[in-house]
């Protein structure tokens, strides 16, 4: 096989692997979702990483299993990131470094969410330590995303860091945020605090009601100013960026952003079922990994049009 060929072949595995972590990640964040709305986050126990001294959890106990699944998924992910770290190494460290660096910081993640997970457990599930596992994993995913988007995005030729690339990065970090304190949310038991959507009590701020149900309102007063801001940023888009990938990021973004929050209403009304908190947390990552898309996008276009192309011409016709 001629070099320029085995370079093409890595490259595409390369891709094909981060894709399909990608979306195993999703799954992942989903699974952990199902683990918390079902209560099965101690079904194996304060233990890890055994299941109530065993390896393997008893049949009949279906919040072990479900638990110990969790543990399966997390693994099986560790195994393909391992491979995206090894093809990196053997494909970009000396052609292009920055997919094998960003590649190295998703694997540190890897192994700082296990952590996090094991002291989650061992800990008697914590609110903080859930939240902190939560964000460590939507960081994971993060990185991932980029680390495959760097071996097939091509940068605009000419485009400047302008106020929608300010707008970009302020409306990933608002739903970052709105993330982490969803998972306070439940953590704090202030799920069901409002029974009622979109008002609390029938009113914005239910003072009257005690601190959780402020709790559950700030953080739906959160996300309507989040809907507002990707609703601007779609608007924007659309007025000053032709290039479709930067477009369908943010449009993809809204609509997740609105499935969210639909289910999020459903969650509600139906006294928290388990299907629509787990569904409410995989909209909530899927929005998330669009608007990272997004930030890349912005990113590597505005450093493009001042010299600063990261990826290599001969990089991108072998990828």
């Amino acid at each position: 096989m001629q070099p320029e060929q085995a370079h093409a072949r890595s490259s595409r595995i390369f891709f094909y692997l981060a894709t399909l972590t990608v979306l195993l990640t999703i799954g992942l964040i989903v699974f952990g979702a199902i683990v918390r709305v079902t209560d099965s986050g101690l079904g194996c126990g304060e233990e890890w990483p055994l299941c109530n001294g065993t390896i393997f959890p008893p049949l009949d106990n279906v919040t072990a299993w479900i638990e110990w699944s969790h543990r399966l998924f997390a693994s099986l992910i560790g195994i393909l990131g391992l491979g995206m770290l090894v093809v990196a190494w053997r494909r970009y460290f000396h052609t292009h470094r920055v997919v094998f660096i960003v590649t190295t910081i998703a694997a540190l993640l890897y192994l700082t969410q296990s952590a996090l997970g094991a002291l989650t457990v061992v800990l008697g599930l914590s609110p903080t330590m859930v939240t902190l596992h939560l964000g460590t994993a939507m960081l994971l995913l993060g990185a991932l995303l980029i680390a495959g988007l760097l071996t097939r995005y091509q940068p605009e030729a000419q485009a400047t860091q302008d106020h929608v690339t300010t707008l970009t990065y302020i409306t990933a970090l608002l739903a970052f945020v709105i993330i982490l304190t969803g998972a306070l949310v439940r953590g704090s038991g202030a799920t069901l605090a409002c029974t009622d959507w979109p008002l609390c009590f029938g009113q914005i701020l239910p003072t009257q009601q005690g601190q959780l149900a402020v709790v559950h309102m700030l953080h739906r007063l959160a996300v309507a100013v989040l809907g507002i801001a990707l609703l601007l940023l779609v608007w924007q888009v659309y007025i000053t960026r032709s290039q479709r990938a930067v477009r369908y990021a943010a449009v993809g973004a809204l609509l997740a952003y609105l499935l969210q929050a639909a289910v999020g209403a459903l969650f509600v009304f139906t006294s928290a079922a388990p299907i629509w908190g787990a569904a409410h947390v995989g909209f909530a990552a899927i929005t998330w990994a669009f608007l990272v898309a997004l930030v890349f996008f912005e990113t590597l276009n505005s450093r493009h049009s001042q010299g600063a192309l990261w990826i290599p011409q001969s990089d991108m016709k072998s990828a």
